[in-house]
């Protein structure tokens, strides 16, 4: 799966709203990007990335049934 594929899939089933799901079109996108970027690009959006879903907390903890 593409980063256009998953793009597809999280607007048609209504998931643009989960931050996981976000960090992981990001990621493919990356992955997509990388060869036209330098190591140090790629590792700064890398850890871009890694600090956004190390923001996520534990917000799900009690609410695991209503968002996974």
């Amino acid at each position: 799966m593409n980063s256009n594929d998953l793009a597809r899939y999280l607007e048609q089933t209504d998931n643009v709203t989960k931050p996981w799901l976000l960090a992981q079109l990001r990621l493919l996108k990356l992955n997509e990007e990388r060869s036209q970027l330098s190591s140090a690009e790629y590792e700064q959006r890398l850890a871009d990335i890694h600090q956004d879903l190390m923001n996520l907390g534990e917000w799900w903890v009690g609410r695991e049934d209503e968002v996974f």
